[in-house]
């Protein structure tokens, strides 16, 4: 089943009166009588899978370009009614596509620990409004793959592919946080944001946890 998803000093303080006695206000600062605009929410990454969650600050922004040719629709892949990916079978999406359909043979899994296919995830990683098809898969190995399907002109188009290993994702708004246990000991954390084709790579930072041999 599909899961939709914290004493100045005293002449300072008197030219700060004086300051505002004379109805001045800092360059770029508000002027007398002038509300201040309102503090806006910052947004919260939001696991896609809890139970895979590993624990780790967002990472920042990074840009990196990519010239690779835009995302085909899947030659096999079923049809994209009405009601969009949610409407679609993720299994007839796995079936269409080479590089995740031998996943298919382990079955699907409720929770970390065995190898399968993770519960199918809709979550809006376009921007359009309307969720996209998220799917994870697990080996026994400890290697892990996520790719992301969204709709076009009613067909199926992967927009990412990646794996890696003790995999766990995190969407923060429009944006995907994958972050993955590297082979020294550290954490990568790699950030996917929608540049109008696919879901390209916007910062990837490598974290050492505390004591980690370097």
């Amino acid at each position: 089943m599909i899961r939709a998803i914290r004493a100045a000093a005293p002449a300072l303080a008197v030219s700060a009166v004086l300051l505002a006695l004379g109805g001045c206000a800092a360059p770029g600062g508000l002027g007398v009588g002038e509300p201040a605009p309102a503090v806006s929410a910052q947004p919260r990454p939001e696991e896609l899978w809890p139970a895979w969650a590993i624990g780790s600050p967002e990472a920042p922004g990074a840009a990196a370009a990519t010239r690779q040719p835009p995302p085909e629709p899947l030659p096999d892949g079923p049809a994209v009614p009405a009601g969009g990916m949610a409407a679609v079978d993720p299994l007839e999406v796995l079936r269409a596509d080479k590089r995740m359909k031998p996943f298919l043979a382990r079955g699907m899994i409720s929770g970390p620990g065995h190898a399968g296919i993770r519960p199918p995830v809709l979550h809006d990683l376009t921007g359009d409004g309307k969720p996209d098809l998220v799917i994870g898969a697990d080996l026994e190995s400890g290697r892990s793959a996520i790719a992301v399907y969204t709709a076009r002109d009613g067909r199926v188009v992967p927009v990412l592919y990646t794996s890696g290993r003790r995999m766990a994702v995190e969407a923060l708004q429009h944006d995907l946080l994958v972050r993955t246990a590297a082979n020294d000991g550290a954490e990568q954390a790699v950030r996917y944001r929608w540049d109008g084709r696919r879901l390209s790579v916007v910062s990837d930072e490598k974290r050492y946890r505390k004591g980690a041999d370097l």
